[in-house]
């Protein structure tokens, strides 16, 4: 089995084919710079859709495009709710309190399910 192994590859090796023939599709390179000042550019294919926001490679803050609006314009990210305000939603204080009452009797009696 030695025999036939392929000699002189490793894990992430090139290719052995040419180049020849092949049509690389045409690019533009956007700029970006981030809130900390760092700039950096990434290239896309001419027909992809830009964003407008992309991660800072450095520093992982939102960078904006440039010569793109400004960041207020992004969407708004309602905050997330506590367990406690997802249950308000559900029901109301005397609810909860019926519910309440209903689980101690069940606890009291030896009926924990």
């Amino acid at each position: 089995m030695a025999d036939r192994a392929l000699r002189g590859t490793h894990m992430g090796f090139t290719s052995l084919e040419s180049e020849e023939g092949v049509v690389f599709v045409e690019r533009q390179t956007v700029d970006y710079t981030c809130p900390a000042g760092h700039t950096f550019d990434v290239t896309f294919a001419i027909d992809a859709k830009v964003p407008d926001v992309w991660d800072c490679p450095q520093c992982s803050q939102k960078a904006l495009r440039v010569g793109a609006e400004d960041f207020a314009e992004e969407k708004t990210i309602k905050p997330q709710k506590t367990h406690w305000e997802q249950l308000r939603d559900r029901r109301s204080i005397e609810e909860l309190d019926v519910l309440l009452g209903e689980r101690l009797e069940a606890y009291r009696s030896g009926r924990r399910h």
